[in-house]
């Protein structure tokens, strides 16, 4: 499981915003029910941390506002991740060929 695009072999040598280029693309390109696995998930964890902070009172929703921006990402990445990684090699090679024109 990667949580960073950094170390994502496929994507080593490239800056930031070519690796999120990459990602953006292969996740754009997703087969739909991989796209809608993912945004199942997300809506999951969504849905029951927003439960919780509805039958949370005043100052106790913090706690959950903070624990939904940390559990968030920290589930979504890795999974955005695994289901993109086979088709970064060529979303890599496309975007490279492109800009070498």
């Amino acid at each position: 499981m990667f949580f960073n695009s950094q170390r994502i072999p496929e994507l080593e040598g490239l800056n930031f915003a070519e690796r999120m280029q990459v990602m953006r693309t292969a996740a754009d390109r997703l087969p739909v029910p991989k796209k809608l696995l993912l945004n199942i998930i997300k809506l999951v964890i969504l849905f029951v941390f927003f439960l919780m902070m509805a039958e949370a009172n005043d100052w106790r929703i913090i706690p959950y506002a903070i624990a939904l921006i940390v559990v968030y990402p920290a589930i979504t990445r890795p999974l955005t991740y695994l289901l993109c990684r086979p088709d970064l090699p060529a979303i890599r090679r496309e975007l490279e060929q492109a800009t070498d024109k």
